[in-house]
């Protein structure tokens, strides 16, 4: 599906983007076409790959005419271009609704007439009952997309989501927030010591994507099986791996509690218990199949190859079972947080 193809990533500038890149290369694509409205971090993007696959579009997604000629004799787009930031977007809600609906709406119509063949969107575990704005912009997203391979009337174009949790050592993690914290001798902002995180590496977040582009029938969302923490836990783990590494005594580290900003979520959700109906899983993925009924479906599905009804599924990391200290600290070894820190 990938190799030799042409690929448009949308906000190919932010840290999923760039993932990605590094992914498709590998994947032996012919063109990465990367579409950002930042120029510094499209400049940086070019300094970091030497590859002459690579293409460099400065745009915003809330353009039609310059997303369209973008599109032109793509296979394939993953777009992830979005505002992140749960605060911000509750500060701007207007702003949120023109990038992260309005803007997908534009790179669905943009797909569908460039005659695309796949189209994987990157969602949030936040659309799943939001409780913000940038969670609900997300779900509606995720409508959008689904309806997309309706509104795509006869084309033979493919339109999925996939659902990210947090993503380990992103900048939307508290991750290199807590690790600049330590370096300078504390404390540790901590919102609540109740906050619980589903979590995934970047390897997972490829895995994903490249998953969805190539198994989509339509319509699904697709989920990667992820750890849960506790964000206290999170906290003492690395203060125990990077204290000493910076001279400071973990034990000279406090936590200091400030409370929840706007918006912010106690326990993070994947799915919701009406989508658990519709869950099938192999041994890494959850999809769950968009909704149909018998005689008059939204979209008709026959199910998807080497998956199988879900049998449980944690839906929230309220229920999930949390990783110990111990864990927190080989996973954050085992994915490279560690390295390179001094």
């Amino acid at each position: 599906m990938l190799k030799d193809s042409t690929v448009l990533i949308t906000g190919g500038g932010g840290s999923v983007g760039r993932a990605m890149i590094s992914r498709l290369l590998e994947e032996d694509v012919g063109v990465v076409r990367v579409f950002d409205n930042n120029e510094p971090g499209l400049s940086k993007l070019a300094a970091d790959f030497d590859d002459d696959r690579l293409r460099y579009l400065a745009g915003d997604i809330r353009d039609e005419g310059r997303l369209a000629r973008a599109m032109e004799d793509v296979d394939v787009v993953v777009h992830t271009a979005a505002m992140k930031h749960v605060d911000i977007c509750e500060y701007n809600p207007f702003e949120a609704v023109q990038t992260n609906a309005v803007g997908l709406q534009n790179v669905v119509d943009a797909a569908i007439d460039a005659n695309v063949d796949r189209v994987v969107f990157t969602s949030s575990d936040k659309a799943v009952n939001p409780a913000n704005t940038m969670g609900t912009t997300k779900l509606l997203g995720e409508k959008l997309i689904t309806a997309g391979n309706k509104h795509a009337g006869d084309r033979d174009i493919r339109f999925a989501t996939v659902r990210f949790g947090n993503v380990i050592n992103s900048s939307q993690s508290v991750i290199p927030l807590f690790k600049e914290q330590i370096r300078e001798g504390g404390p540790v902002t901590l919102t609540d010591p109740r906050m619980t995180r589903f979590f995934l590496t970047y390897d997972d977040v490829t895995d994903l994507v490249t998953s969805a582009i190539e198994q989509t029938e339509g319509g699904e969302i697709f989920v990667h099986k992820m750890p849960a923490v506790k964000i206290e836990d999170l906290a003492q783990a690395l203060i125990e791996v990077y204290a000493p590494e910076y001279g400071h005594d973990p034990e000279d580290i406090d936590i200091e509690v400030v409370g929840r900003r706007l918006g912010e979520t106690f326990h993070e959700e994947i799915m919701t218990e009406r989508e658990t109906n519709r869950a099938v899983e192999n041994e890494t993925l959850y999809a769950v199949l968009p909704e149909t009924v018998e005689g008059e479906g939204y979209l008709s599905h026959d199910g998807l190859d080497g998956f199988s009804d879900a049998e449980s599924v944690t839906r929230s990391t309220a229920q999930a079972e949390t990783l110990s200290r111990s864990e927190i600290e080989s996973f954050l070894m085992d994915n490279g947080v560690t390295e390179g820190s001094s």
